[in-house]
């Protein structure tokens, strides 16, 4: 199979490029930001993939220490914790994007419920108690850190309440949590940002429109293309009109579109479905145009969680297939949104107890130890991306910066309809890895004669961790040594022999030969070079072949 992609890149016109894709990304829980593994993989994102917010679960979870009830049965506030993290994320460059949650244990209703560490999802006993915490804690941040600084922050109520997971109370139940919320903060400075519902992934169904979950209203299984229904936000319309009823702030919202449904059938039995490939940008669209037919129109959109599958213990996110999902989803999302936040940057991670072992299908960038899968590389490639937008097609983007020319490539094969299906063996991730590769043939005219032009590539031999660490063996117990080569390794992803230059005539005229699910990036520098080459030939692993 072969593409070509011809432009003229002089006589092409650009339109400004937001880059959503690293304003927002998600980390696992608020405690987990206080190890130096944690801390040392955020900065090494944020100075790769460009990161300026990081969400997380457990922010006033009893590991951080943030209410308590003295003997008396008088409240204490003590934000030492959040202060120690908060402190550090900022040194790194990446401010927080607050998600108030869950209960501390002496506030909440009922005790326990969700992961390994027990968050308190559950409403409250105290709902005034709550208010009085949102107070203190914003008020803090305000006093530590300049009311300049914490306006540019967003406040999420909550996560994923419509779960009984997740939340035990009802719909209405959180609808006032939030009301009390957003009016503590609003009353404290009107500029500060406040949003929700923070809701899970899209359903085609009115199994949520109650006060809780319906299981008796899935509908996914009993059609013969789940693919060709209506799939639309969860509580996103009755929240909007809950809250313009109300007259309650909403400044963003939030939900989280996985291309994924857990669910039911007529027996009870559930399973795992993946939507089409485009699932992505059909989501998006369909909420923008809600908000835009809502209330509040202006209000923004923050995707707080996405990612292939909402599993972390899904091997599909230790392969190739994620650096595809993420780079083809993003594409799609341009002009959509404000931020889609892929979950997670690191495998420091504990929602489902501790890292059984160095890959197992954690949502993150980079393992436990670093070694930097094929998602943090994506994620790099889109960050090295120009301002402006020169052209975009199926599996490409072009785009222009004061450096140069970027182009980006991916390979999405042909007969993968669905988001990359979810794996659950390194095996299996390795034969979902399997295929023909793809030749793109590549002719831009217009450039710079002579200008130099790089190569990177995320496939089966760059950038690829997992492949780089099974290839010596697989090994769980490693010498400092061999981290610190499979580390370094793991971010080697310039195509052998591919810095060379644009021909004379300004043309560069070239083949490269893609992997299945491989994602490359041409930088096509403006600075002029001697050197001319013509009708170049690239393989992955291979020199060009000059002409």
């Amino acid at each position: 199979m072969n593409d070509t992609i011809t432009y003229d890149i002089a006589s092409l016109s650009s339109t400004p490029l937001v880059h959503h894709w690293r304003a927002d990304v998600g980390a696992g829980r608020a405690n987990e930001g206080l190890r130096a593994g944690w801390l040392d993989q955020l900065k090494e994102c944020q100075q790769a993939c460009g990161f300026e917010r990081v969400r997380f679960h457990g922010l006033f979870h009893d590991d951080m220490g943030v209410y308590r009830l003295d003997k008396n049965r008088e409240e204490v506030f003590n934000f030492l914790y959040i202060d120690e993290l908060f402190d550090r994320m900022l040194a790194c460059g990446v401010r927080p994007f607050v998600e108030l949650g869950f209960c501390p244990g002496e506030m909440a209703s009922r005790q326990g419920g969700v992961f390994w560490w027990k968050g308190h999802a559950s409403p409250p006993w105290d709902p005034e108690a709550w208010e009085r915490l949102i107070n203190a804690f914003v008020r803090h941040v305000i006093a530590r850190y300049g009311i300049d600084e914490v306006v540019t922050w967003y406040f999420e109520v909550w996560n994923e309440a419509n779960l009984h997971g997740f939340w035990c109370g009802t719909r209405s139940a959180y609808f006032d949590l939030y009301a009390r919320s957003a009016r503590v903060i609003k009353a404290i400075d009107p500029r500060l940002k406040v949003g929700g519902p923070s809701t899970s992934n899209f359903v085609p169904d009115d199994r949520f429109e109650g006060e809780v979950e319906d299981r008796s209203k899935h509908d996914v299984w009993r059609t013969g293309d789940p693919n060709s229904l209506e799939w639309k936000p969860v509580w996103m319309e009755s929240f909007l009109t809950f809250c313009a009823s109300n007259d309650v702030p909403v400044d963003f919202v939030s939900t989280h579109p996985y291309p994924t449904d857990w669910a039911f059938d007529e027996h009870g039995t559930g399973s795992n479905f993946s939507r089409h490939r485009d699932a992505t940008r059909e989501d998006l669209t369909t909420l923008r145009q809600m908000i835009a037919a809502s209330a509040y129109p202006e209000a923004e959109i923050h995707l707080t969680e996405w990612n292939s599958s909402a599993s972390s213990r899904d091997h599909t996110h230790d392969t190739l297939a994620a650096a595809t999902w993420i780079v083809h989803g993003n594409a799609q999302a341009i002009g959509l949104c404000d931020s889609l936040a892929y979950w997670t940057f690191t495998d420091v991670f504990e929602e489902a107890g501790t890292v059984p072992e160095r890959f197992h299908g954690g949502f993150g960038m980079q393992s436990f130890d670093g070694l930097a899968k094929p998602a943090f590389h994506a994620y790099r490639f889109l960050n090295a991306l120009g301002d402006q937008l020169v052209a975009q097609g199926s599996e490409h983007l072009i785009t222009r910066s004061e450096s140069g020319v970027q182009v980006l490539l991916w390979h999405y094969p042909a007969d993968c309809a669905s988001a990359p299906p979810r794996t659950g063996s390194r095996a299996a991730g390795r034969k979902l890895e399997e295929g023909d590769p793809r030749d793109c043939t590549i002719t831009l005219d217009g450039l710079t004669p002579g200008a130099t032009y790089r190569i990177d590539i995320i496939d089966r031999k760059h950038g690829h961790g997992a492949r780089l660490w099974e290839d010596m063996g697989a090994q769980e117990a490693l010498t400092l040594e061999q981290t610190a080569e499979l580390r370094a390794a793991s971010r080697t992803t310039e195509l052998d022999g591919s810095n060379v230059s644009v021909d004379a005539n300004g043309r560069l005229d070239l083949t490269l030969s893609l992997d299945p699910w491989a994602v490359a990036l041409m930088h096509i520098d403006q600075k002029v070079q001697k050197c001319v080459v013509l009708n170049n030939e690239i393989k992955s692993g291979q020199k060009p072949n000059r002409r």
